[in-house]
């Protein structure tokens, strides 16, 4: 459960003067005829401590609730039963007390809303001419409360329609017709409805006759429904303004305001039924405002003045005050309103006795001099004018105490600095404030014009303080109800000095460096270091690492490390005691690498220049030595370095030439800063800049060509760069013609990317010679030709088969082709080289695997083919025109696989400077060629190439110096190719002797063979 903190306060029984909570809100009830039961209840409540009792007034008059009596009281609460509108309508307030006085709560009206019948029940017909206008008056019965007005034509639910010949006015309930016509005839009946209580009367029908005596001519229009002369609006409230006029011709209705001042847009004026709306009425909708009503016989005009109103806002409330006896209190009460608001005073809910010198009251403001006791209360401001009032609630209290030090007693021990100066407080409670006095010890204290003062507050002041100041102060203060004292101890201690001096350091970034704060300080104190770089306090910890205490606790050296550019600037040493405080600054220079120049622009381009500018940026305490230019294109590999004028650039040099440039490419430029320290940041880049186009100079490298077909000159080239080619329009120029020829025939290829052309005549012979050169050009203008190349045209196919053409089987996976080789050349063709296609038997000629072969081979080994199998074979010859006939396919059968058993039972032995081995034959599979010997490879480590003897019989006797290990594996071959080798074994430097393998390394070494032999279930059981 939560309580607020005055029920918090109260329930600790802490006395609380009354403060309302709820206050009364004004009330419209609504009586129906058939009610019996009218009861209405004013909410009040308050808190404070003692509990508030409550009292109510109705218009200034006091409630006596009674028993019996229709007034009743709970808590705070007034209900009021079988409501009489005679008696109970008026102006309620809640008037709220305890101990401490009584408050008046804000008004709150009563209103009981009703709607009798209509007294008569027939009126007598009104008679008129046509075009004749007319008013039929509702005259609504006795009622309270806000009423809307509606007219029934002829039976419900039948109403007239307002337009802008009839009008229903809802401030009279009259309805007006501009001008009668034949189709108004009838009877009317005015219906009036209360907003309150809902309920709704109809009048007795008022029947509209027309006159038989003739028609009505025009005349001008006659506004019925006047404006009165002022209209009081209150504020954020809406305004309606009602204008009709009988006319004939029906008038128009139309508003303005006569001070020329614009209507707002918020405004709504609505043309058919002549009313004017201001909603949220401000004081500028205030003004003079003028109703128009016109036709085609005349015109004429109403106006009304909307003056703005306000009720009381209070700006400015008194605050509670609790004041010395004797005292003078001032509190002010402010309002805005509209007009100015009056104020008077209430006191415990009566008007504020004025009779007294000593109290004044003057536009709000409440002086009461020479405070008694008998002025404790409660006091509020009304501030107030003919729309509304406003109440403030605020309590005095008056002070009468003597005096106390229970809450402020003197410090126990006040310490000071030696040769500064001290301040001991003395600040009793005390009502009316009376004489403080002072001792030292036992003696009466008397100011001196050196070193001791007495405030005006009572605290004592002693300068330029001494060791002989150190003793027993005494506080003591009198007034007319009493005395008392405190008292404390001085204690003076040393003056703290920081022995290091302030400086100046010049460092280099990237250093390292202490900043010293050394002190002298008396030891009983304990001190405080504090950094501030630049006005701001240090946090150290943060900045990136970079600052360091390095002082211990004596002394409060800082560490700056790796100390960069933004570390510059004013360093403060602060050291602190509980008596004084001084500090030291040190100010830091860093120097650094300069910060990147400013302000770089392109100035001027030409074809290969551009002129620069720039303005110097911070050079970081160094001078600038050197700029450097950058320049780079969309076609170069970042930024490069570029060639200037002049050529080397000082550090106060800030323009320069770019030379060497190429045409008709945009580049960008940027310049570096260099002085003693290094080299800084480049500037932001220039913006980009093309220099001027001119005729191109380079011209296309690599000129080739041959090939193409039948009757074709192909040209090749390797295309310009695009940065190359000095201006827009570019492309080339081919030249070409006959060996021997005088005349150049030329030809244009305007697409610079292009890198070939092609020339086609029927004329143009196979395979003959031809200069040719290619040029440049672009908008600009022609530029040189290339060197003369001599190119071949299109050459004929080679038109003969090879002949002769034979394969062998070399071994199980190699067959080799041969063949006769064509002529190499004659006027009409080359041989190149020749494509020879391979398949197997089982596979289709179009998957045949090819080998090409280059210049005038005849042979050709085919490798990687299965062992036993035939393969097919065709030839054919080609050149740079295509392929020539295939010569007839030959088979071939590839020989059996080699063994794929390896030779085991290895023995081997050293006898003078010689290796003996010996070994079990290698027995051939069925599907495997016969042994027809075996290799034996040795090596002095295993990465080395190795040694080969080959024998046809199971053991072989090498002369090797048996002082080096050797590395031997055995291989069987036949014609099928080379078997399985052996395992390694190793052969270590044995001097002399015998060495062979038992039979576990015999069964070992098998068992190795076996793991990685193909035919490993055959040699899985030989014995050990």
């Amino acid at each position: 459960m939560l309580l607020s903190f005055a029920e918090f306060l109260a329930g600790n029984n802490i006395l609380l003067r009354p403060v309302f909570t709820k206050q009364p809100g004004s009330v419209v009830f609504p009586v129906h005829p058939t009610e019996t039961s009218r009861e209405v209840v004013f909410s009040c409540e308050a808190q404070g401590h003692p509990p508030p009792f409550y009292r109510w007034k109705l218009n200034d008059s006091f409630i006596v609730p009674r028993s019996g009596s229709r007034y009743a009281l709970t808590g705070g609460n007034l209900r009021i039963s079988h409501l009489n509108k005679e008696e109970d309508v008026g102006v309620y307030q809640c008037l709220a007390t305890n101990s401490f006085g009584t408050i008046v709560s804000r008004e709150a009206s009563l209103h009981i809303a009703y709607l009798e019948n209509f007294k008569t029940q027939s009126r007598s017909p009104v008679r008129v001419r046509e075009g004749q206008g007319v008013v039929l008056l509702c005259g609504p019965p006795p009622h309270s409360g806000e009423l809307t007005f509606t007219w029934i034509f002829n039976e419900y639910p039948f109403f007239v329609m307002q337009d802008t010949r009839r009008f229903v006015s809802q401030k009279t309930g009259n309805l007006y017709i501009a001008m009668v016509e034949p189709s108004d005839v009838g009877n009317y009946t005015c219906v009036v409805t209360n907003t309150v209580t809902k309920s709704s009367i109809q009048g007795p029908p008022t029947p509209l006759v027309l006159r038989v005596d003739g028609v009505m001519g025009e005349y001008e229009p006659k506004i019925e429904i006047q404006l009165p002369d002022v209209i009081p609006v209150a504020k954020s409230s809406t305004v309606k303004l009602e204008c009709f006029a009988l006319g004939n011709p029906v008038p128009t209705i139309s508003w303005r305001r006569v001070d020329g001042v614009a209507v707002g847009r918020k405004v709504d004026v609505n043309k058919a039924s002549g009313v004017l709306e201001i909603p949220y009425f401000q004081q500028e909708d205030a003004g003079l405002y003028e109703c128009v009503a016109e036709n085609s016989k005349g015109r004429n005009s109403v106006k009304g003045k909307l003056s703005f109103y306000a009720p009381p806002h209070l700006i400015e409330e008194p605050q509670d005050a609790q004041k010395p006896i004797d005292d003078t209190l001032v509190w002010e009460c402010k309002a805005s309103a509209k007009p100015k608001s009056s104020y008077r005073w209430l006191k415990n809910g009566e008007p504020l006795d004025t009779m007294e010198d000593r109290v004044q009251v003057n536009n709000g403001v409440l002086t009461i001099s020479s405070l008694k006791l008998a002025d404790i209360g409660m006091y509020q401001c009304v501030a107030e004018n003919k729309h509304g009032r406003v109440f403030t609630n605020t309590e005095l209290q008056v002070i009468a105490v003597a005096p106390d030090f229970s809450q402020n007693m003197l410090k126990p021990q006040t310490l000071a600095r030696q040769g500064g100066d001290v301040l001991i407080e003395c600040r009793p409670k005390m009502s009316p404030h009376g004489m403080i006095s002072w001792r030292k010890g036992k003696e009466a204290l008397r100011e001196s014009h050196r070193y001791v003062s007495v405030l005006d507050n009572g605290s004592l002041r002693i300068a330029n303080v001494t060791k002989m100041d150190v003793g027993l102060y005494t506080c003591v203060a009198r007034n007319q109800f009493g005395v008392a004292s405190s008292a404390g101890s001085l204690l003076v201690k040393e003056t703290t000095i920081i022995t290091s001096p302030a400086g100046h350091l010049d460092v280099t970034v990237g250093e390292s460096i202490v900043l010293p704060c050394q002190v002298s300080h008396d030891p009983t104190l304990d001190l405080k270091f504090t950094w501030f770089f630049n006005e701001q306090l240090i946090h150290f910890g943060n900045h990136g690492g970079y600052f360091e205490k390095v002082g211990g606790r004596s002394a409060g050296d800082i560490m700056i490390r790796n100390i960069q550019l933004r570390h510059a600037g004013k360093y403060t040493c602060a050291v602190q005691t509980k008596v004084d405080s001084v500090s030291i600054a040190t100010d830091v220079v860093v120097r650094g690498a300069p910060d990147p120049p400013v302000d770089f622009q392109v100035t001027e381009m030409t074809d290969s220049t551009a002129s620069l500018s720039w303005g110097s940026g911070p050079d970081n305490h160094s001078p600038v030595l050197t700029h450097n230019i950058q320049a780079r294109t969309t076609f170069s590999l970042g930024w490069q370095g570029v060639i200037t004028v002049p050529e080397l650039l000082g550090g106060k040099q800030l323009t320069a030439t770019v030379i060497d440039l190429s045409p008709w490419v945009e580049y960008e430029f940027r310049v570096l800063a260099t002085n003693a320290i290094g080299t800084g940041e480049p500037s932001k880049p220039s913006k980009k800049a093309r220099t001027k186009d001119m005729p191109p100079k380079v011209t296309p490298s690599r000129v080739n060509g041959g090939g193409g077909g039948r009757s074709e000159l192909v040209i090749t080239w390797e295309p310009v760069p695009e940065e190359l080619q000095s201006g827009p329009g570019f492309g080339y120029v081919v030249a070409f013609r006959p060996q021997g020829a005088q005349g150049w025939m030329q030809a244009a290829v305007t697409s610079p990317d292009t890198s070939r052309y092609i020339f086609k005549n029927e004329s143009i012979a196979p395979f003959s010679p031809f200069h040719v050169k290619v040029g440049v050009y672009n908008n600009k203008g022609e530029g040189p030709f290339g060197p003369v190349a001599t190119i071949y045209s299109a050459e004929e196919e080679p038109s003969r088969a090879p002949g002769r053409v034979r394969a062998r089987s070399v071994s199980a996976s190699e067959v080799e082709a041969t063949w006769k080789a064509l002529p190499w050349s004659n006027n009409r063709r080359r041989i190149l080289g020749y494509e020879l296609r391979y398949w197997g038997e089982r596979e289709r000629q179009e998957t045949a695997s090819v080998i090409r072969t280059m210049g005038n081979r005849t042979s050709v080994v085919i490798r990687g083919l299965e062992g036993s199998r035939t393969y097919f074979i065709s030839l054919r010859a080609y050149n740079s025109a295509g392929v020539g006939p295939h010569c007839a396919t030959v088979n071939v059968t590839t020989k059996k696989p080699p063994p794929s058993q390896a030779p085991v039972k290895i023995i081997w032995n050293t006898s003078n400077s010689k290796v003996i081995l010996k070994w079990d034959q290698v027995r051939a599979l069925e599907n495997e060629s016969e042994v027809t010997g075996y290799k034996v490879m040795y090596t002095q480590d295993r990465h080395s190439r190795p040694n080969v003897v080959e024998t046809n019989t199971t053991s072989l006797e090498l002369a090797l110096p048996v002082n080096e290990d050797y590395v031997i594996q055995i291989k069987p071959f036949s014609e099928g190719g080379e078997g399985s080798s052996s395992r390694q074994i190793t052969i270590p430097r044995i001097a002399g002797g015998t060495f062979c393998l038992t039979r576990l390394e015999r069964w070992a070494s098998n068992r190795k063979i076996a793991s990685s032999n193909p035919h490993a279930d055959k040699l899985k059981d030989l014995p050990m």
